[in-house]
């Protein structure tokens, strides 16, 4: 009798383990929702973003901060890098999906909402508002820890591997978008896009992830090195390996390529691009002017 019962308690554990390794994390509460302040924040930094989020004057709100050693307990990051980028996390409803709000747009330079939406899903969050801010200008990488450390402290544990496979995942986006002939929009796209193939295809080996990244490449008509196709390539079978079942959140991909598609054909916005180029020549025209007339006379 014994027997069977530590035989049942066996595989009681394993499947625990298990459902905790595969199945998305959303149990973060929708009526109290958590900050997580950037230890670099000056106290008034932090009432500054305290407001941008919303949340001064709020005794509801759980408040952590995020600091170095998270970074390196959470994604194997550098323990002394400054943390200034800070999130409010809601929880929401199954089905509700991610929705990312970058509050301070000119502060976060490098990484876009989409881009956050991808790694997140990565890492296995979804069903959940989050909102990013940050006082200063940083690229906003570092947002990402704070919103893993608000699901740990709230006892809802992420696998380590999707944090760092997120982690790299928002790297390689923000690299390919500094390429020529590249954007953060088209590269939003492109992930998001070989994530919906994945999800549609279930590859079993990595010459099918390769042939998957080959053919969205061409669908998007994207030309990249053979070093950045590798990176694409290794980065997505590192997902495959991990069994990350994009099937269960392909509503969500869904979404996030519309924004994306919507972004990419919103006239306006590249209206406003062009002027901002425009006035930025304009400027750069009047102060050589300047600097060379003052020096003739």
């Amino acid at each position: 009798m014994k027997r069977y019962l530590k035989l049942i308690a066996t595989i009681f554990m394993i499947a625990v383990l298990t459902l905790s390794f595969t199945m998305p994390v959303h149990a973060i509460s929708e009526d109290k929702p958590i900050v997580v302040y950037g230890d670099a924040l000056s106290d008034s930094q932090k009432q500054e973003v305290s407001e941008l989020l919303d949340v001064s004057g709020i005794e509801s709100i759980e408040e952590y901060t995020v600091t170095g050693g998270d970074i390196a307990k959470y994604i194997g990051g550098d323990p002394n890098s400054n943390m200034y980028s800070s999130a409010k996390i809601t929880g929401e409803s199954d089905g509700s999906g991610l929705s990312i709000n970058i509050v301070t747009p000119d502060n976060i330079t490098e990484v876009t909402t989409e881009m956050y939406a991808n790694a997140l899903l990565t890492a296995g969050v979804e069903n959940a508002t989050v909102d990013v801010a940050s006082p200063v200008q940083v690229t906003g990488h570092s947002a990402l820890t704070g919103i893993y450390k608000a699901y740990d402290a709230e006892g809802e544990q992420l696998d380590k591997e999707r944090m760092e496979l997120a982690n790299d995942e928002l790297g390689v986006a923000t690299d390919l978008a500094e390429k020529e002939g590249l954007n953060q929009e088209k590269v939003s796209e492109l992930l998001t896009e070989i994530k919906q193939a994945i999800a549609e295809q279930n590859p079993a080996t990595k010459e099918d992830i390769e042939q998957i990244v080959e053919e969205q490449l061409n669908n998007l008509e994207i030309s990249l090195s053979e070093e950045d196709r590798q990176m694409l390539i290794d980065l997505f079978n590192r997902m495959r390996d991990l069994n990350i079942d994009f099937d269960e959140v392909r509503n969500q991909l869904e979404d996030i390529a519309s924004k994306v598609q919507d972004l990419i054909n919103d006239e306006g916005f590249w209206n406003q691009v062009e002027a901002f180029f425009h006035n930025l020549f304009k400027m750069l025209g009047s102060f050589f002017d300047s600097l060379f007339g003052e020096s003739s006379s």
